[in-house]
């Protein structure tokens, strides 16, 4: 009889935040770069956006409808890189090596992947369509001890058409249930999802003709892709 697989009770601390640089090509195609990481995660607070939306007849409240307009918030982090101020913000460098920021250079679209730790074991995510504000220049003096200050960007993510099957997707997570291979490569790569739902598995009914054999019919869960 086999183990069931440990879950989650409980959430922790945010790490291993990954970018990736979106391209999308005149036909509307979705790639992107290889992920880079960005140390130094402070804290994350991405706010659901949408409406509800409620129709009345008869008197009563007679249907509901939600919009699911992505995610748009805080991502607090010690230092934002230069690496990222370049690949995402659209610095520049110049001959000097000084980096420029100009005014009317639109920043770049990204995939954000990150991990938040759990009691059994870490969730890892992508968002798939994400743009970022420029951080706030700030700092202060030093007194009897040193506080750091940190960086803070405003994150929008919304859905992207990844893989070409008209559904926009907002982000993927992991399960306890996902095999070790791709758990362990989240982030060697962005995740493109390989199946849209899960297909039921007919049975093949037992071979009357066959002797002496009995055949089993397991009940067949249906699993959500979250």
């Amino acid at each position: 009889m086999s183990g069931t697989t440990k879950k989650n009770k409980v959430k922790f601390n945010i790490k291993n935040a990954h970018v990736a640089v979106k391209t999308t090509s005149e036909e509307g195609d979705i790639t992107y770069g290889t992920p880079f990481a960005v140390p130094g995660s402070v804290s994350l607070s991405l706010e659901a956006q949408g409406e509800i939306t409620p129709f009345y007849a008869d008197g009563v409240k007679y249907y509901v409808s939600s919009s699911n307009n992505g995610y748009e918030g805080d991502w607090e982090n010690a230092l934002i890189p230069d690496e990222f101020r370049q690949q995402i913000l659209k610095e520049t460098l110049d001959t000097n090596k000084a980096l420029m920021e100009t005014q009317n250079t639109e920043t770049q679209e990204f995939a954000f992947g990150f991990e938040i730790d759990g009691d059994v074991k870490g969730t890892k995510f992508w968002f798939y369509n994400c743009t970022a504000t420029r951080p706030t220049v700030e700092s202060s003096t030093t007194e009897d001890t040193i506080e750091p200050t940190t960086d803070t960007l405003t994150i929008s993510a919304t859905g992207a058409d990844v893989k070409g099957d008209g559904k926009m997707y907002v982000r993927a997570k992991t399960t306890p249930e996902m095999d070790e291979s791709t758990y362990n490569g989240w982030f060697n790569k962005v995740y493109i999802p390989d199946q849209t739902e899960t297909m039921s598995v007919m049975k093949s009914e037992p071979d009357t003709q066959s002797e002496g054999v009995v055949e089993n019919e397991d009940d067949t869960e249906s699993e959500e892709i979250v």
